[in-house]
């Protein structure tokens, strides 16, 4: 498959309170064929740590 599924664009930003949903959120892009790119990047919003995880469709 040459495109990411369901109209989704070939490069997301993943972002949320690092909790267990954002994980599963992360696990599905994986599951779907997107590849991690990099590490993950957390703050601290004063209340909750907050993660960002950028993934990529790969292209041939």
């Amino acid at each position: 498959m040459n495109t990411p599924p369901n109209g989704l664009p070939v490069y997301r930003v993943l972002t949320g309170p690092d909790d267990a949903a954002f994980c599963h959120r992360v696990s599905e892009a994986l599951a779907l064929g997107y590849r991690l790119h990099e590490g993950p990047s957390v703050t601290f919003n004063g209340e909750h740590v907050i993660v960002a995880q950028a993934v990529l469709w790969p292209v041939d």
